[in-house]
């Protein structure tokens, strides 16, 4: 796969200079066009050590204008990324629509160290680079390009280079022992690069493989390169997307006459009020302490609640953080997406709330919107919200696989309780804000409302992640069930014992319980 990195080309010092000039104006024009579009670019640098990537990633940002575009090296983990999920730093790194991002390694940098250190073995590596494919094609779907370039040397000319670089004193503080000894295992290295490349290597994120022996060569094939492929996805207009065929449930359409989910509820159940009081008491009380050692034994909790307008979601999460310190969560009530969110991936925004560990974050709506309000409003296109069933269960996973505890409660009433609390809403002055046009506009399209819901509980309904439908006509009923659901699951999640301390699994990125 590399013998076409070691052939010895290179660019002399004249024919460098003429050709750069033209090239960085080519440059500069052409991230001014991006600008005006809807696509994020994404640059990963690799390779071997000793390639000069901190030397082109150098000069990238002198050909190019820093003002639309970012960079970042994933080297030490900060705390704060260390206690969320490992793709977390990813999406924090990600562009906004327009912009460039250039990532140091990106979400290959962990997976080839592990391999390379033995820390995991070729079937744990193949299932995080699968990962990986999926993540790509994730953003792709969404509008970016991803462009990625591979730097190689030969074993000789690495074991030089190393070596120069380790009499520089201006780059002495780059030769960590440890990369110095690479030209030694570079057999090993090159085995495991050409693994992951071969296995991550997609027509629309292909890997770019760049000789960097002679560095004015190196340089002129990167710019070059990141030019046409900027060029070539300009010049293609849009295509709609066809709606994924494999690996999906077939979910055969519903109409207002056929049996749903949400129809097997039974919404005449209901709670006297002197055993809501004294449950709300007791339940609160757990529920306190129950937060508190989630806090101290490090488990995160993710809240979900979804439901019908005015299904009680404000007042079963109310009961909740009535319970347990404000110092513990944040609530965040999930509206329509402001400019910023918009020139991102529609779960970016969810990403940014991931709590660290120990702490606890609720969504009041939350990602489910896609295959709810935009699917059925018409916001999101067919293809749009059909990709959306997958990209959920793999976000969710991975939260799983961190150490979350996550939790979904989907709140349902009928229309005519629905009917008498917007009624409600009118009469009383506090309430007022509570009820808008949309609220009403939302009644005349039940059946749609009640298809979408179907069909997303069928999908996302997962061993790992399963919704808890929560009757809601009468409040106290539902309320006590949402507190008793979280009590059981927390206790459940909190008597889990890890198998290992490390903060990671091999290859794969997991933090494990501990």
């Amino acid at each position: 796969m590399f013998e076409a990195t070691k052939v010895g080309r290179t660019v002399d010092k004249a024919s460098f200079k003429a050709q750069q000039e033209a090239l960085r104006t080519q440059l500069i024009l052409v991230q001014r066009e991006l600008l005006q579009t809807d696509i994020p670019v994404i640059i990963l640098i690799s390779g071997v050590e000793g390639a000069g990537k901190g030397e082109v990633v150098n000069r990238l940002n002198e050909w190019l204008d820093t003002r639309g575009m970012r960079t970042f090296a994933f080297w030490d983990e900060t705390d704060e990324e260390r206690q969320r999920p490992r793709y977390w730093r990813f999406w924090n790194a990600l562009p906004p629509r327009g912009n460039l991002a250039i990532l140091f390694g990106g979400w290959y940098q962990a997976p080839i160290e592990h391999r390379f250190n033995s820390l995991c073995n070729d079937a744990e590596l193949d299932a995080e680079l699968n990962r990986i494919v999926d993540f790509e094609r994730m953003l792709i779907s969404d509008g970016a390009l991803i462009v990625k370039f591979w730097f190689h040397l030969s074993e000789s000319d690495q074991k030089a280079r190393l070596k120069e670089l380790s009499r520089d004193d201006r780059s002495r503080w780059k030769m960590l022992p440890k990369k110095g000894k690479f030209h030694e295992h570079y057999q090993d290295y090159e085995h495991i690069a050409e693994r992951v490349i071969r296995l991550t290597d997609r027509g629309t994120a292909p890997w770019y493989l760049i000789e960097a022996e002679d560095r004015r060569y190196r340089d002129l094939t990167v710019g070059k390169t990141l030019l046409h492929a900027i060029k070539v996805r300009l010049s293609q207009a849009p295509t709609p997307e066809p709606p994924p065929t494999s690996g999906n449930l077939e979910v055969p359409e519903v109409s207002s006459a056929q049996v749903t989910l949400l129809d097997q509820l039974d919404l005449s159940v209901s709670l006297d009020k002197s055993t809501y009081k004294s449950e709300l008491r007791a339940l609160q009380t757990e529920l306190n302490e129950l937060a508190w050692d989630a806090y101290n034994k490090q488990r995160s909790l993710v809240l979900v609640f979804e439901g019908v307008d005015a299904g009680g979601k404000g007042g079963a999460i109310r009961r909740f953080t009535n319970a347990i310190d404000a110092r513990l969560y944040r609530a965040i009530p999930v509206a329509a997406p402001t400019d910023e969110e918009m020139a991102h991936h529609y779960l970016w925004r969810f990403w940014r709330h991931i709590p660290r560990a120990g702490y606890i974050t609720i969504y009041d709506r939350s990602w489910y919107g896609r295959v709810l309000v935009e699917r059925v409003e018409g916001f999101a296109s067919d293809a749009e919200w059909r990709r959306a069933y997958s990209e959920i269960n793999q976000f969710e996973e991975q939260l799983i696989e961190s150490g979350t505890i996550l939790l979904k409660f989907w709140l349902q009433v009928s229309q005519e309780e629905q009917l008498r609390r917007f009624e409600d809403r009118e009469k009383v002055p506090y309430k007022r804000f509570k009820i808008t046009d949309e609220d009403w506009r939302n009644r005349e399209k039940w059946p749609e409302y009640k298809a979408a819901v179907n069909e997303m509980v069928v999908r996302t309904s997962t061993e790992y992640a399963a919704w808890t439908l929560v009757e809601g006509d009468d409040k106290p009923y539902a309320r006590i069930k949402v507190l008793r659901t979280l009590r059981d699951a927390l206790k459940e999640a909190l008597a889990e014992k890890a198998n290992k301390d490390d903060s990671y699994s091999p290859c794969a990125g997991k933090r494990l319980i501990s």
